[in-house]
């Protein structure tokens, strides 16, 4: 029989409020297998983890049961203490007491006598574990970055400067993301192209950086240390290698439409660079509206072109890379505001949102920089603003807040006033949260210098009367509604994910939340991880953040895939799924319900009644498998188990509660 020994951790008062510590660890002395049991204030502590490591070696223990607080928080801290003391690092087990016990039961006693029975089920438990060991996988060295905004491009770079081999992917012909459309940055009023057009040119300049711009990642097979992507490079029409960006094409072209990147503010043409600043530099054609491409009339790009670079023929290419991380960087999109009916929102031009105004603000922009109503190009005199459109609204299905928007309302209404001094802004606001470093003071400085009128309440209808916005609203300090003739009407539009976020997710087998943000490995102690080793997360495609957030969060990610990079082999996780050959029916039910793609099917040979005859078996990728136990708990022959928590494991633990 095994030698079990049982620590039982206070958490300071976390546990030891609602739970009788040093009761539990007398009741456990008593347990079949248990040889030794104490109880101790901070088990997670040097001196617990001493005590843990001192008690194996002295009651010569081969295995242990720690009552703390979650295994996501901790386990690992307790597996290593293992290690160290000369025991398999899979032979402990860990009772979570504190969120299942002590914070859900105000009840000491009944509190008491629960960690007692999930104590007496872990132990028994611990007594069928098994050793277990971890194999090793080699990695490639190379990065993928999803997305080329400003958190993608700070990651590519930092990989970069490390030694590693990165290739910078966006869906776009020109990096550079949201930031590019932003005039300037809060709370500095930096400009923004000047913060980020140097890091675009250091990212398409560097020698270790590869950027691949109008393309898609359509498929991702493999594992940590061995992705294999696929990657959809879209036709430019356009040879790369021959132009030169001497725009020649761009101004002969006969063909406008509105443009993206200027919020439909303004024109491009057919065959186009975003903007100015485009990095690369080189046109694409827009196969939705060529005049060629549509009906094979025009072609002035391809007959003025002087390098002979434009191709009507340039078909879609699809390669498959190896990577050994992936960082995803995929940003966000501007919430829809037409589902603002009651603000008019698509109805009347004068109703914009917080890029149009950046746009109108810029000076490259559609207006140079003059801030122009699209209705009449007039300038307004009264802007409102109003905040939380698409953030902290249940009824729209979003009911988290945006985070940036409070700030960029505030630097928008600095900026009116400094290129309008005879302008007024209102701001329509429920709170004002400006959780950043010089955030509040910026804010307050909007009110005090900058005469922005901050009007605590919602708006309830915009409506048209000649030239003006009639905007009705509450001021709920002091009870009374509001109505305010405006000439230009700012929404500020919150953030939500891509549109394609969803289905990126699930190609590359990472979580999401209700929303379709990416989900991280844990909030606090893993907030850069996804739960698919090698594959991070940086920047807003996690969840709203503003530039600096987003940046610090791309380094971050880049370290953690550095790290990856840096290892010769990596050690999979050793609580895997395994499939019992005998008994398999190769139903290949575990395959379409496994989220990680880690099972496949195999031929197998073997000797019936003396003739040799093959079928199908399933066969699990340990470089993949998570250890979720969803193909467990499927399978209909009871072929698969998962190390650590096999069948005899389990029923072990029912049979220990129903005896006790």
């Amino acid at each position: 029989m095994k030698r079990i020994g049982v620590f039982v951790c206070h958490c300071g008062t976390n546990i030891a409020n609602t739970v009788h510590c040093d009761q539990v660890a007398e009741v456990a002395k008593d347990f079949p297998g248990v040889v030794y049991s104490c109880d101790y204030k901070y088990m997670c502590a040097e001196p617990g983890q001493q005590l843990i490591q001192d008690a194996v070696r002295e009651h010569n223990l081969d295995g242990y049961v720690v009552a703390a607080c979650s295994p996501r928080m901790h386990e690992p801290t307790f597996r290593k203490c293992a290690e160290r003391a000369g025991l398999n690092p899979y032979m402990i087990e860990q009772v979570n007491i504190r969120e299942q016990c002590s914070w859900v039961h105000a009840d000491k006693e009944k509190g008491t006598e629960k960690s007692i029975d999930l104590l007496r089920m872990a132990v028994a438990k611990a007594r069928k574990n098994e050793p277990l060991s971890s194999s090793t996988i080699p990695v490639t060295k190379r990065a993928l970055v999803i997305g080329a905004g400003i958190a993608g491009i700070q990651t590519a770079i930092d990989i970069a400067d490390n030694g590693f081999q990165v290739t910078l992917l966006d869906r776009e012909h020109s990096i550079g993301g949201r930031m590019a459309q932003v005039d300037k940055t809060f709370p500095t009023l930096d400009c923004s192209a000047c913060i980020l057009t140097p890091k675009m040119v250091e990212a398409a300049q560097h020698p270790n950086i590869e950027m691949v711009t109008y393309a898609e990642v359509t498929a991702v097979d493999g594992f940590v240390g061995n992705f294999d992507v696929t990657i959809r490079k879209k036709a430019r029409y356009v040879d790369f290698d021959k132009c030169t960006g001497c725009g020649a094409c761009q101004e002969k072209c006969p063909k406008k439409v509105s443009s993206e990147f200027e919020m439909g503010l303004g024109p491009r043409k057919a065959i186009y660079v975003p903007f100015p600043q485009a990095v690369p530099n080189k046109p694409v054609i827009d196969a939705e509206h060529c005049r060629y491409l549509l009906d094979g009339k025009c072609g002035v790009c391809k007959k003025i072109c002087p390098t002979e670079a434009v191709d009507y023929e340039q078909k879609d290419e699809v390669i498959v890379e190896r990577y050994g991380s992936i960082v995803v960087a995929t940003g966000f999109d501007q919430f829809d505001i037409s589902k603002y009916e009651e603000y008019g929102a698509g109805r009347y031009p004068d109703v914009i949102t917080g890029l149009h105004l950046e746009r109108l603000m810029n000076a490259s922009g559609p207006t140079a920089g003059k801030i122009k109503r699209p209705s009449d190009g007039k300038v307004p005199e009264k802007i409102v603003f109003i905040k939380c459109v698409g953030s902290r609204d249940e009824a729209k299905g979003r009911p988290y807040c945006s985070k940036a928007c409070c700030m960029y309302v505030a630097k928008h209404a600095t900026l009116i006033k400094e290129k309008m001094p005879q302008s007024k802004s209102y701001i329509f606001y429920m709170d004002v949260r400006t959780g950043g470093k010089s955030y509040e003071e910026f804010y307050k400085r909007t009110q005090e210098q900058y005469d922005g009128q901050y009007i605590r309440g919602r708006v309830s209808k915009i409506f048209q009367v000649g030239d003006k916005l009639i905007v009705r609203g509450e001021d709920s300090l002091i009870g009374r509604p509001v109505e305010i003739e405006a000439d230009l009407v700012v929404l500020a539009a919150g953030m939500e994910p891509r549109a394609d976020a969803v289905a990126l997710a699930r190609t590359l087998g990472i979580s999401y939340d209700q929303h379709g943000w990416y989900t991280e490995a844990h909030p606090k102690l893993q907030p850069i991880e996804t739960h698919t080793a090698g594959i991070y997360l940086a920047g807003v495609c996690q969840g709203p953040k503003d530039i600096p957030e987003s940046v610090a969060q791309a380094s971050a990610a880049a370290v953690k895939a550095t790290g990856l990079l840096s290892k010769g082999e990596l050690t999979s996780e050793a609580m895997i799924a395994e499939c019992n050959e005998a008994v398999c029916a190769g139903c290949g039910l575990c395959i379409s319900v496994c989220p990680y793609k880690a099972i496949e099917k195999k031929k197998v040979s073997e000797r019936v009644h003396g003739q040799m005859k093959e079928r199908v078996v399933a066969v699990v990728n340990p470089g993949l498998c998570q250890g979720c136990g969803a193909c467990t708990v499927n399978c209909p022959s009871s072929a698969m188990n998962i190390n650590g928590f096999t069948n005899e494991q389990i029923l072990a633990e029912v049979d220990a509660l129903c005896q006790r």
